[in-house]
């Protein structure tokens, strides 16, 4: 079995709880998105089950409270998903399905899709510097339990070497025959895509900042599928109840996504999980630099929900079959007899010493580094993170005070009235990346 880690993983820093508003103050993607009035008003993700495989969600946290179904664990322990000791799933759930709390649900974490409901799986995500998983974290396993158990969406914001795994590979190929729309993130060192990312059929998520600049440690290759905010995100914490946590990384973004997708399969339930990925992929913003799309960077662009909720009837008429199966793998296939080479990781290490060292990627060329990963298994969780106080983050821009909310809207903060990010439409079909 592949080693994983929770690429672009954080660790849930003990902090005294924040002020709440200013956790939804932060939330900066809500309202690059304009959930208030052109998301939530179409679709909260009612009636849909996203599976989080991660470190389990603390199911009392006081912003996810009747959200988490029971699960199961894959760690050793004896749960039902619902404890995390990391803090990681929780923050990726929250930033899925998170409802607030407070008069009007107006403080703490708003999810992007608040009414879907989290299947949490917990896998074996130990600590060693970096946050590595061993033999019998049992993915493959995780993942089939996913599927069988109803989830249309699973996401997966962790990376790792999983490219020789027959079974992770089986268990990916297992949940696309299945109809479910898997996302996962891209990784966090500024090399090339990770696993389970990489594999054909998985929506591949790079992480931006809040102007829409690709953050400068996540990965890229042809397999990136989307960008989503993964930079100056807050999210629940498993120190507490009341536990709030600070963090950049392609682990949030990957969540943004996920829930988008939960938001279309509850809007348009009849449509299957490669017409849900057009839906994402032919709506996405461009990117703010003009470059052409897709490319290595931004994929087909900025994930957009409310443009990936329109109508879309060429979509929703045309091919049922997932767009992203024919796509080809940077770091070469198991049977490829040509690999590609890995190249060096931009800085060799950031966030908190945890980064994979530059040499790693060097040294040796890339068949050293295929060795290593294919051997090894060696993975890396790279993400900055800081506990999140009562004042906002130094260098974050804070939105403004919100205006008074129309009745309909009452129970969600209010947006700006202008997204950032312009719409884009794209033709899947001309992917010059599809092998």
């Amino acid at each position: 079995m592949a080693v994983l880690a929770a690429g672009a993983l954080v660790w849930g820093l003990a902090a005294t709880p924040a002020l709440a508003d200013n956790i939804r103050d932060q939330q900066w993607a809500l309202q690059a998105y304009e959930a208030t009035t052109k998301v939530w008003p179409i679709s909260q993700g009612d009636g849909v089950t996203v599976a989080v495989i991660d470190t389990g969600v603390l199911a009392s946290h006081q912003d996810l409270m009747g959200q988490i179904l029971p699960g199961a664990d894959f760690s050793g322990d004896q749960s039902d998903g619902r404890v995390d000791k990391d803090g990681h799933g929780t923050g990726m759930a929250s930033l899925i399905a998170g409802h607030g709390h407070g008069d009007q649900a107006q403080d703490g974490v708003m999810g992007l899709a608040p009414n879907a409901k989290i299947l949490p799986l917990r896998i074996a995500l130990g600590s060693l510097g970096d946050v590595q998983a061993g033999p019998d974290s049992r993915f493959p396993d995780a993942l089939r339990y996913a599927v069988d158990h109803g989830a249309k969406v699973v996401n997966m914001s962790f990376a790792g070497a999983m490219r020789t795994s027959p079974d992770d590979r089986a268990a990916i190929s297992y949940a696309v025959a299945h109809d479910v729309v898997l996302v996962a993130g891209t990784g966090n060192l500024g090399s090339v895509v990770s696993y389970p990312a990489a594999f054909p059929g998985v929506v591949a998520v790079g992480a931006i900042d809040r102007q829409g600049n690709v953050w400068d440690h996540s990965n890229r290759g042809p397999e990136v599928t989307l960008v989503a905010p993964g930079v100056g995100i807050a999210s629940a914490g498993n120190k507490s109840t009341t536990d709030y946590r600070y963090a950049d990384g392609t682990s949030d973004s990957t969540a943004y996504v996920s829930a988008i997708a939960a938001l279309v399969r509850a809007k348009y339930p009849a449509l299957s999980a490669g017409q849900v990925i057009r839906r994402m992929i032919t709506s996405a913003a461009a990117p703010p630099d003009h470059s052409q799309v897709p490319n290595d960077r931004y994929g087909y662009g900025i994930a957009s929900p409310s443009k990936a909720l329109a109508p879309n009837p060429a979509v929703d008429n045309g091919p049922k079959d997932n767009p992203l199966l024919t796509r080809v793998e940077s770091q070469g296939a198991p049977d490829s007899s040509s690999p590609v080479a890995v190249p060096q990781a931009a800085g060799g290490s950031h966030g908190g010493g945890g980064g994979t060292p530059a040499w790693l990627y060097g040294a040796g060329g890339g068949v050293f580094v295929l060795l290593v990963l294919g051997v090894t298994f060696l993975v890396r969780r790279a993400r900055r993170t800081a506990p999140v106080s009562a004042a906002v983050p130094t260098g974050v821009p804070v939105p403004g005070v919100y205006p008074p909310q129309q009745p309909h809207q009452a129970q969600y903060p209010q947006p700006h009235p202008q997204s950032p990010y312009p719409p884009q439409q794209y033709d899947p079909g001309a992917d010059p990346r599809a092998r």
